[in-house]
């Protein structure tokens, strides 16, 4: 346990170093509660959503934790390219060790980050009760691993600067955009049509749900089985990822 930790540390510490690439993050994901909020607020029904600004809130908790926890997976992949395999595996921690900690730096970095997005959540939307605490704690948790496990997966199914670029960029904007973090059900029914109840089950909405109720902006959600789907995607992710990059560590050319 101590070793994963120490990996996770390393990963953690790398972090801070991209204060540019943080700033202008946080600056995104800011604006994006102001201005949608400023712009749509009086432009939606209000049968649909009496206010903008808390309706996209919770929604940007999943997604600035979607963005940090992400962030790992592009270090991943410089580091395969680079054949820096080798160092790793001579660092005296085993192989297992050595992914959890991947894992682990990659979720801390979105716990870290999401965490004064929850202060501001809590100003603009409202304060969770105790066991809505607990719903938070758990959504972030495994919201930050299933993100962290899936840009390490992306990232290591291929060694091919261009074709990993474009794998993760597709998968990036349809999880960005094919989800209820901006859309309310009846938009998202119209909007995606058919594929409405697919936008539903994806991690990012489901996060996205689950946050809503535990600020007490929508009560008519199920915690438990969205949960459990929440758990399922996580472990799903984590596990692919897992031998996607224990096989690329040893992988020569």
């Amino acid at each position: 346990m101590k070793s994963v930790l120490v990996v996770a540390a390393r990963d953690l510490k790398r972090f801070w170093s991209y204060r540019f690439w943080l700033a202008g993050q946080i600056v995104m994901n800011v604006a994006d509660i102001v201005i949608f909020g400023l712009l749509f607020n009086n432009m939606i029904n209000r049968s649909l959503i009496p206010d903008y600004i808390k309706f996209v809130t919770p929604g940007i908790l999943s997604l600035a934790l979607f963005i940090s926890s992400f962030s790992i997976g592009r270090e991943v992949g410089v580091e395969l390219r680079r054949e820096v395999s080798d160092y790793l595996l001579s660092l005296p921690v085993s192989r297992v060790e050595l992914v959890l900690g991947r894992f682990t730096g990659g979720a801390l970095r979105g716990l870290i980050y999401q965490s004064g997005f929850i202060v501001l959540a809590m100003l603009l939307v409202g304060v969770p009760s105790g066991y809505a605490w607990l719903v938070v704690a758990y959504t972030s948790i495994t919201l930050s691993f299933a993100m962290s496990g899936l840009s390490i997966a992306l990232s290591t199914v291929t060694r091919d600067f261009n074709l990993q670029a474009t794998i993760r960029s597709v998968v990036y904007y349809v999880l960005f955009f094919f989800s209820n973090i901006f859309y309310p059900p009846r938009v998202v029914a119209a909007r995606f049509g058919r594929f409405a109840d697919a936008v539903s089950y994806s991690p990012l909405s489901i996060a996205t749900s689950l946050y809503r109720w535990a600020f007490g902006y929508t009560p008519e959600v199920d915690v438990a089985v969205d949960s459990l789907l929440l758990a399922a995607w996580t472990a799903v992710l984590l596990l692919a990822s897992y031998f996607l990059y224990l096989r690329n560590l040893t992988k020569k050319g």
